[in-house]
């Protein structure tokens, strides 16, 4: 597995007030950790979309991190809203993960990450243009 690591982004994350920043660098974590593990995912880029870090793979729908000032006790991962991903956390994960629309998974600042269903996500979300046709991603 091979990183593309980006300096812009290193620079976002810098930009992040303290609590954020190493609520987002664990996401960051997490996504490196699952992409490591998927034989079929390859190269990992890490850009800067829309302003905010994004992570891409070739198989993949873009996933990106971001904290936004105007909603200062949360963060969220976004995904690409024209996908089947948010529909199908909400179906697998309703009780467990907070939804805006169908575009991300939202955390609160001071609630720990339920890691092992993020995982999940990521995984859909690093391989979806292979999982895309199974019923619920294949999850």
């Amino acid at each position: 597995m091979r990183w593309l690591v980006n300096k812009e982004v290193s620079e976002k994350f810098d930009s992040y007030p303290h609590e954020a920043k190493s609520k987002l660098l664990e996401l960051r974590e997490l996504i490196f950790e699952v992409a490591s593990g998927l034989d079929d995912v390859g190269e990992l880029q890490e850009t800067l979309k829309w302003g905010e870090p994004s992570y891409v793979s070739k198989i993949g729908s873009t996933l990106r991190i971001d904290w936004k000032e105007s909603n200062p006790n949360q963060y969220a991962m976004y995904f690409h809203c024209q996908t089947k991903l948010v529909d199908t956390f909400r179906e697998l994960y309703r009780e467990d993960l907070d939804f805006e629309g169908n575009r991300a998974i939202i955390f609160k600042l001071n609630v720990r990450v339920p890691k092992r269903i993020l995982k999940h996500c990521i995984s859909l979300a690093l391989r979806y243009h292979r999982v895309k046709y199974l019923p619920l991603l294949g999850g």
